[in-house]
């Protein structure tokens, strides 16, 4: 739950630090008074874009900051594992952003450096808004089939149907790939033909290639190579090389030892040396004979390492990328040779994997014809309760010519508001207080099977009043016993029930206007003055009395 809440600088607010607490809580004010900029906040510690535009005037930059607790802080801890992101401290998730004026933006989450992405993710686990345009959504047979999931508890029985349906997809594209693009003409098997006896030609291993690009290496440098290894071996055993001065040098050792027998092991270690260095400029000397490639030597070596470069250009720059296009070019030939029985096999498993995803489907449409009918019974009877005494509501199951990704079925909510008249697709007849009433009624039915701990309603009480508006109060405080509920209201008899009650206030005296947000559910006199502010005169004795009616609710 959201513990609390500190705003600096967003559109007209300076400053304001919030404590919440479990429950519901009502956010009142005059229209205009800047009651969405609280909204505004929590947006944008759940991720939304801002822009500059929100910075107060004046101010180098706005800032939010919240203090969410979790009573079981696994799922987001989990979560934020995966973000690479520190975990909450004692169930305590600490979530800041600044959005600076000439500066980039910053966000810290438990104090670690975030991404916008990373507070999107975290913000679908901790906020749920439901604004004035949610009840539209109640037009979109997709968010029809997505209420009735999740009463049904869908979950599983749908995750197990999109397995099925992605594999039965698959195979059938896998056919039709081999169709149309496998089936290759004459010339161009013959293509791929040549193409195989290429790279077949060059030996293709690793050892080969490298043993490749050396001796090419080396013939390309043939003369600098000779030259270099002919100098060496001349400076070693040539006629003026270091050989015969060696010589004359191990003569006068011997005669040291002969003299000295002490000094005889440097004399083996210097006859030793001498005869590596006449080895040394043997090898330089053969080498320098090998170096020299003769002209159909070197035109082949020429034509293989032309070949290996044109090959590494078309499929990829080094040698797992041609071994792997050599082996895709034999499997295309291969595949040619029994088309016909690939495609027969393909068919075959298509086959199976249909009905595999077709049973899962009836699965899914079993669980779906079942929730429907309780899910309308309960809807009924919230709307019901919510003015339309004698309305019918209906959840029409309606199957589908194809399988699609949410299987064989669909669904369609169906309402009359009145008594005779045949229920009809909502589009048809709901007006939008019709609307906001049957998404309310729905949203209280599903309250306890939703895992977000915040709710917050945007005036989703528009269009109703009187004693309708005393029930939806009572609906908001009923979702409040399991989840924490903000409710942006202009209709008293809701804020009433209300255990936590903010007021937004907009100040033009000055020369500046200035929005407060003040906590007033301490007060009763403050509570009572408000709600009379809302019944239409804060200062009449009716509308005091009618509050103080409300709050003895």
């Amino acid at each position: 739950m959201l513990q609390s809440l500190r705003i600096r600088n967003l559109a007209l607010l300076e400053e304001v630090a919030l404590d919440f607490e479990a429950g519901f809580t009502a956010v009142t004010g005059e229209t205009g008074a800047g009651k969405s900029i609280l909204l505004g906040a929590l947006g944008l510690l759940a991720g939304e874009r801002a822009e500059k535009t929100i910075i107060r005037q004046g101010a180098p930059a706005c800032e939010v900051e919240a203090a969410l607790f979790f009573v079981e802080p696994k799922r987001v801890d989990a979560l934020l594992l995966q973000l690479d992101l520190p975990p909450c401290e004692d169930g305590v998730l600490i979530l800041k952003r600044s959005v600076p004026r000439d500066k980039a933006p910053k966000i810290t989450v438990n104090g670690s450096l975030a991404t916008l992405a990373a507070l999107q993710r975290l913000g679908e686990h901790w906020v749920d808004f439901h604004g004035p345009s949610e009840p539209r959504r109640l037009l979109k047979e997709s968010c029809q089939l997505e209420l009735l999931d999740l009463f049904g508890r869908a979950g599983e029985v749908l995750t197990a149907y999109r397995e099925k349906f992605q594999a039965w997809r698959e195979l059938v594209s896998q056919r039709e790939k081999i169709a149309t693009e496998t089936k290759l003409s004459p010339d161009q098997i013959q293509f791929l033909q040549n193409q195989l006896a290429r790279i077949d030609a060059l030996d293709l291993t690793e050892e080969a290639i490298e043993a490749l690009e050396r001796d090419f290496q080396r013939m390309t440098r043939a003369q600098e190579l000779i030259e270099l290894s002919q100098t060496l071996a001349g400076g070693l055993v040539g006629e003026d090389g270091l050989q015969g001065r060696i010589a004359q040098l191990l003569r006068e050792a011997r005669q040291l030892e002969a003299l000295d027998p002490s000094s005889k092991a440097l004399a083996d270690r210097f006859t030793a040396a001498a005869v590596e260095l006449n080895d040394l400029g043997a090898e330089f000397s053969g080498l320098s004979q090998q170096l020299q490639f003769d002209p159909e030597q070197a035109e082949e070596l020429s034509g293989r390492m032309n070949t290996w470069l044109d090959l590494k250009r078309k499929h990829g720059g080094d040698f797992t990328a041609v071994f792997a296009a050599r082996d895709d070019m034999r499997r295309r030939i291969e595949v040619q040779g029994d088309l016909a029985g690939t495609l027969a096999r393909l068919e075959k498993q298509i086959a199976d994997a249909e009905r595999a995803a077709r049973k899962e489907a009836q699965g899914l449409r079993a669980v779906r014809e079942k929730a429907a009918k309780e899910l309308a019974k309960v809807a009924a009877k919230g709307i019901a309760q919510l003015g339309f005494k004698k309305a019918d509501f209906q959840i029409r199951i309606v199957p589908l010519a194809e399988l699609g990704s949410m299987g064989d079925c669909g669904c369609e909510f169906l309402f009359s508001p009145n008594v005779g008249e045949a229920p009809l697709p909502l589009n048809r007849v709901a007006s939008s207080g019709e609307l906001a009433r049957v998404m309310l009624a729905l949203k209280t039915v599903l309250a306890d099977l939703d895992e977000v701990a915040l709710l917050v309603f945007d005036e989703v009480d528009a269009n109703v009043g009187g004693e309708i508006g005393r029930v939806v109060g009572e609906k908001m405080a009923a979702i409040a016993v399991s989840h924490q509920v903000l409710c942006v209201t202009h209709l008293p008899q809701v804020a009433a029930q209300a255990t936590c009650h903010l007021v937004v206030t907009k100040d033009q005296s000055k020369d500046r206007a200035v929005v407060s947000i003040v906590p007033i559910q301490a007060s009763r006199k403050a509570r009572v003055s408000e709600l009379a502010r809302m019944l239409g005169d804060s200062k009449a004795k009716s509308a005091l009395a009618h509050a103080e009616e409300l709050l003895g609710m």
